[in-house]
């Protein structure tokens, strides 16, 4: 029976076992698969390339594809958004470069039905976006693995034991790696040895098959994972850092057979496992750090239990987190961690706020009080209600955020890769003009090939790759110990380039819950009317009055109609059949209501039917350290502003107590944003900080949006940046963050190009062996890897 060769993998089988495609043959449907998915991207110029290279028959893991459109593992693994569109996070396994990631990008990007599909290279997580009403789960899944990837849905504990596999298994290939090259470099003493005092041939040879016995293993299994990302990058017409390994050493591994065989010139069996070991070293090096960047955003969601205890009719149960239901009443006990948001119901005890906030103080809580998913109960047992859905509380919200933020490029990341992409093929023609260079120059081949390796070898366009991602993963960490939450990566560079910060008066440098100092009667009426009125508001004044009406006697709401609220100025109704209006003077005053009054504090004012009846004078805390933060934040070159609708007496003094010389009160929304639109016109960089609820216009504004407000859902949805301690020091800290990653990334860049302007010509000049390279080029990498851990050295300069 005839032989033919599969038009994919170039291998050869009986005719009878192929499987026939018109002209085509395929000696499996994996194969089958991957030749007409290639073509249909427009990809099949890579069997161009791969010549008459075989491959491993593909294969295609179909026995478990139906688990991933089950009712339990959609509500487990993805996020149903407002709009309609399923959102999940996935890790791809296999990812070797910035190559792997755009070929897994552009083949999901044309799948119909796919909206988003972003990958990190820095921890190989993928946020994909897709409508579930033209395309499946399984799909995307099954084409992650038809172009000989794999996927799995993100889950933290599950993440922590295939780290653990994958540490391992670089240990184990390293233990051979190691063992194979101090064994063989005591060989190659002796030939260095007998190189200068002369050695009987024979024993040179035995010597020479001794180094090959273990220079084989240690390139083939050791180095087998540079040979895998090899293949995935030509796969996708991409030259990578592993294809440059694999090439350096497999050329010298070749030289050094004809070598031994020929008995002509010297092995280079040594120089091979030192540049398997060295690098390999050096990669496992690298995961071990990136493994370690990731581990502050993975222990947020890592530690969570799966069930709660939930309370109903008397009957303690266990329930999944995702069933839990808004009105459930849950029980946790000492030592447990909050995962669903609500109000306390019985009992009290004190809560470890310090991953959510950063603080390391306890809170102490009582009924009716207000609980955080991501807390810790310290003492006692607790029952509370339910006020949100596992999906919809604070810890879900802040983990969907930082799952976001890894996962969008900043700029000079996208950049870095562009250059990285270019990189290898420039330095493979670097080495084979060296090559030929040198073989032209001294007619000597080996010491042309070996040059050539040395500038394969040593240059790295892996440190290229890594110089943003790591700082960023690294600042977002240390940032989110801090209760600093950016929801892209691409924001704290901005955020480093601010020159002017904008600040709402209430709720951001004050503590955003005035309280009545005084109160001022007209004429008798009906508290009842006014405590109804400012019950219809959220604004913090009408809360403050609530407040203090509360406090002074139980009030029955009466019948309200035609409520009408009107931002940064105060609220009308029907009340009982009166025309009730409260607010600020100037808001009175618009309704032709005479007042003749001014003070130093915040005012409201309350007329019944066209007539001022009483007047509440309130005042407002100002934050822990808002001052001294103003200090520190003026200190970086900023120059601050104050935009208020408060009245002007009340922002001056608050602008005073703080230290800030510049403010504007009387503002409506529209106006906040206007104004910052001329400071943009100025040349000004803006960061505006609000509490995210009377700010929304001006937020948007800005360049950078920082909500104060522990899990506001407004805050969370306007803003770039989330305080999840309110405290204005933390704006400070935001900043300082960022330029420090901002200056780690350009550091990082500096060292990786610096590095290879001067080490590639280095090789080219001959003056570099390849020993030496591969050590270099391992170094180059965790160099930059090692000072974007610097940037855990910004807690020196916050304290």
């Amino acid at each position: 029976m005839s032989k033919v060769k599969c038009d994919h993998c170039h291998l050869e089988f009986d005719e009878s076992v192929m499987i026939k495609d018109g002209d085509l043959h395929f000696c499996c449907k994996g194969c089958q698969g991957v030749y007409h998915l290639l073509k249909a991207e427009g990809l099949d110029s890579f069997y161009d390339k791969l010549g008459d290279t075989k491959l491993q028959p593909a294969t295609t893991q179909t026995e478990d594809l139906q688990k991933f459109d089950l009712e339990g593992f959609i509500k487990r693994y993805v996020k149903q958004r407002d709009d309609g569109l399923y959102e999940i996070h996935l890790i791809i396994e296999g990812i070797h470069c910035a190559a792997c990631v755009w070929l897994n990008e552009k083949v999901l990007h044309k799948l119909p039905g796919i909206i988003e599909a972003s990958i990190n290279y820095s921890n190989n997580k993928a946020k994909i976006i897709w409508d579930p009403s033209e395309l499946k789960l399984s799909k995307i899944i099954e084409t992650i693995r038809s172009i000989g990837y794999n996927a799995y849905p993100y889950d933290p504990k599950l993440q922590e034991e295939r780290a653990i596999k994958q540490r391992r298994d670089y240990y184990a290939r390293i233990l051979v790696a190691v063992f194979a090259t101090m064994n063989i470099m005591w060989i190659a003493i002796a030939q260095y040895i007998g190189f200068f005092t002369g050695m009987r041939s024979d024993i040179k040879n035995i010597l020479n098959i001794a180094e090959f016995a273990l220079a084989t293993p240690t390139l083939f299994y050791s180095g087998w994972v540079f040979y895998r990302g090899a293949y995935y990058g030509l796969k996708n017409r991409f030259i990578n850092m592993d294809f440059l390994v694999a090439a350096g050493a497999t050329l010298a591994y070749i030289y050094s057979i004809y070598a031994m065989l020929t008995h002509t010139g010297e092995v280079y069996f040594d120089s091979v496992t030192m540049i398997i070991t060295f690098v390999l070293v050096g990669k496992y090096l690298e995961v071990l750090s990136k493994k370690q960047a990731v581990d502050t955003v993975d222990s947020l969601l890592g530690s969570l239990p799966a069930e709660v205890v939930v309370v109903k009719d008397g009957q303690k149960a266990l329930v999944s987190i995702e069933n839990v239901l808004v009105g459930d009443i849950i029980e946790i006990k000492p030592g447990e961690k909050v995962v669903i948001d609500g109000v306390i119901v019985s009992g009290e005890g004190s809560f470890d706020e310090s991953s959510l906030t950063g603080e390391s103080e306890p809170v102490y809580k009582r009924k009716g009080d207000e609980v955080l998913s991501g807390s810790i109960l310290l003492d006692s047992v607790i029952r509370y209600r339910a006020t949100k859905e596992f999906s919809t509380s604070l810890l879900s919200n802040i983990a969907t955020l930082l799952e976001d933020a890894v996962t969008k490029k900043p700029y000079l990341e996208q950049l870095a890769n562009q250059i990285s992409g270019y990189f290898s093929v420039t330095i493979l023609s670097i080495a084979l003009l060296t090559f030929l260079g040198w073989l032209w120059y001294t007619q000597d081949f080996e010491r042309a090939l070996i040059v050539a390796v040395s500038v394969i070898v040593i240059a790295c366009p892996c440190a290229l790759g890594l110089a943003t991602p790591m700082a960023t993963l690294v600042g977002i960490g240390e940032a989110l110990k801090r209760g600093i939450l950016f929801k892209e990566a691409s924001f704290l560079e901005t955020t480093a380039k601010a020159n002017t910060l904008v600040l709402d008066k209430t709720g951001t440098i004050t503590k955003g819950k005035p309280s009545v100092v005084s109160e001022e009667r007209f004429k008798e009426f009906d508290e009842s009317i006014v405590y109804t009125l400012v019950e219809q508001s959220n604004h913090p004044i009408s809360k403050g009055v609530w407040e203090y009406l509360k406090s002074k006697n139980e009030f029955t709401l009466l019948n309200v109609k035609d409520v009408k609220e009107i931002k940064a100025k105060g609220v009308e109704a029907n009340i009982q059949g009166h025309s009730v209006v409260g607010g600020s003077l100037e808001f009175l005053r618009e309704k032709n209501i005479k007042i003749a009054y001014s003070g130093d504090n915040s005012l409201f004012a309350v007329a019944i039917d066209g007539e001022l009846v009483v007047l509440y004078e309130l005042s407002d805390e100002i934050r822990e350290q808002a001052a001294y933060a103003i200090g520190k934040i003026k200190e970086l070159g900023f120059t601050v502003w104050i935009l208020t609708g408060d009245n002007e007496k009340a922002a001056a003094k608050v602008a005073k107590k703080v230290g800030i010389d510049n403010y504007k009160a009387k503002l409506l929304p529209q106006e906040k944003s206007a104004f910052i639109e001329q400071l943009h016109k100025e040349g000004r960089v803006v960061i505006m900080a609000g509490d995210g609820i009377n700010d929304a216009i001006a937020l948007a504004c800005s360049d950078i949006a920082i909500a104060m407000g522990s899990g506001a859902d407004i805050a969370l949805s306007v803003s770039d940046v989330v305080l999840l301690d309110e405290k204005p020091i933390k704006i400070y800290e935001a900043v300082v963050i960022s330029k420090r990653v901002f200056r780690a990334v350009k550091e990082n860049l500096a060292l990786s190009l610096l590095y290879n302007v001067v080490a590639v010509p280095l090789a080219v000049l001959g003056y570099v062996n390849p020993l030496f390279a591969a050590l270099a080029m391992s170094l180059s990498s965790l160099t930059v890897v090692g000072n974007s851990f610097r940037i855990k050295g910004v807690k020196w300069m916050l304290g």
